[in-house]
C-alpha cells in the first residue's frame, strides 16, 4: 500500500473543511451532532462563578448588618445608662443646700 506525497505534505483539514468532505446525509448529522461545548461549559462556569461571589457578598452584608445592629445595641444601653448618670448627677446638684435652723 503506498501513500501520495501530497496528503504528507499537505495541512490538517479545518472543521468546515473537514464537513465539505462528507457526503450530505453525513454533513448533516455532523452539523446536528456539534455542539459548541467548551464555550457552553466556560459559561456556565463563569455563571457559577458570579452567582456564588454574589451569595458570598450577600452572605458578608448579612453578617455586616447583623454585627452594626449589635453594636447600635450596646451603644443604646450606654446612652442610656450615661442618661440616667447625668439625670442622677443634675437632680442631685439642684437639691437646695442644707440650712441650719436657728
Amino acid at each position: 500500500m503506498t501513500t501520495s506525497s501530497t496528503s504528507a505534505s499537505s495541512r490538517p483539514l479545518t472543521r468546515s473543511e473537514y464537513v465539505s468532505t462528507l457526503p450530505p446525509w453525513r454533513r448533516l448529522l455532523a452539523m446536528v451532532n456539534w455542539r459548541p461545548v467548551y464555550d457552553i461549559e466556560q459559561r456556565e462556569l463563569a455563571s457559577k462563578r458570579r452567582f456564588l461571589e454574589s451569595e458570598r457578598r450577600l452572605q458578608q452584608l448579612k453578617n455586616e448588618t447583623e454585627q452594626l445592629r449589635q453594636e447600635n445595641r450596646r451603644l443604646a444601653a450606654l446612652e442610656s445608662r450615661l442618661d440616667a448618670l447625668l439625670l442622677n448627677a443634675d437632680s442631685s446638684s439642684q437639691t437646695p443646700p442644707a440650712t441650719g435652723s436657728n
